[in-house]
């Protein structure tokens, strides 16, 4: 039988690719409160996830309606959300997800 281990050792030991795993979430992070910050409120709780890759800013709301307001934005959400992280965004992608649960 293998010894167990409690999550929060496993998360405070580490390891590389948990490593990566946390330096890509509080990124995203960033982002998702980033965008949320341009925002106006109503819009920004329909935000639900945010991420940015090979300059693609990906956005995820939680309903169509609220991802055709969201695409009005894009052009001044881009530029405001690069200047404010410091690098280069060249296309702006939005997907409608399933809301998050709170549990």
């Amino acid at each position: 039988m293998q010894n167990s281990k409690s999550l929060s050792e496993l998360l405070a030991r580490g390891g590389n690719r948990l490593s990566q795993l946390k330096v890509r979430s509080a990124a995203r992070s960033q982002v998702l409160e980033q965008v949320r910050g341009v925002l106006p409120p109503r819009l920004a709780q329909a935000v639900a996830s945010a991420g940015l890759e090979h300059g693609r800013l990906t956005i995820g709301v939680v309903g169509a309606q609220w991802a055709s307001r969201l695409r009005y934005t894009t052009d001044a959400l881009r530029k405001t959300v690069a200047r404010s992280l410091g690098v280069e965004i060249l296309s702006v992608r939005i997907r409608v997800v399933a809301p998050v649960q709170a549990g």
